[in-house]
């Protein structure tokens, strides 16, 4: 049993090596059993981790879609993708921290693949928000990125510990208890009002 555990405890760190090198290969060029791996992976860990003025940042999406089509109409046509906090007890967006081998966007889509299961095309950068962490006393400067959604994963990372769920900006609204999401939700909202025609 000892050694199930350490081989186990090995192949993830191993996983968790590769994975920046292999998401950087084109997923055509990869073997299928191995694109689905490298798929099904989450980044652990925060050796990795950006940290700035004694800020940890934090990067994320606001995941969004048309209730009719795909074409930009009007915000009272917008939906956003909700997920539930890893306790179960509220509803967020995706997010997590920035690591030092990827650019902002890429760690925003990065963490909205593995806790969301939706890829898409990210807008232009929401923010920063400052807040202070509910768990420990660290201070977090967070962003967020609107991300049109082009597909819905039938498995992912977090799709074992994480709900996920179509909801209008309303009830948006009300289901998410981060102050600072809501705030990015609302620059959402103020930018699509301005420039309906526009990727955010």
């Amino acid at each position: 049993m000892r050694n199930l555990s350490f081989y186990l405890t090995n192949l993830t760190n191993f996983l968790n090596f590769l994975f920046p090198f292999l998401i950087k290969i084109p997923s055509k060029s990869l073997p299928v059993q191995i694109e689905t791996m490298v798929s099904l992976v989450s980044r652990t860990g925060r050796n990795l981790q950006r940290y700035e003025k004694g800020y940890r940042l934090v990067v994320g999406c606001i995941p969004y879609r048309y209730k009719k089509s795909q074409e930009p109409t009007s915000v009272e046509e917008l939906e956003v993708l909700v997920i539930s906090a890893q306790n179960g007890q509220e509803m967020l967006f995706p997010k997590g921290g920035w690591e030092n081998d990827e650019s902002m966007e890429e760690a925003a889509m990065r963490e909205t693949e593995e806790e969301a299961g939706v890829i898409g095309v990210v807008g232009g950068k929401l923010g920063p928000w400052q807040y202070k962490s509910k768990r420990s006393s660290i201070m977090h400067e967070s962003y967020m990125f609107p991300l049109l959604v082009q597909e819905e994963l039938d498995s992912w990372p977090e799709s074992k510990t994480r709900k996920r769920r179509w909801v209008s900006i309303n009830e948006a609204r009300e289901v998410c208890h981060n102050w600072w999401m809501r705030d990015a939700l609302e620059e959402l909202v103020r930018r699509r009002r301005l420039n309906p025609q526009a990727q955010s």
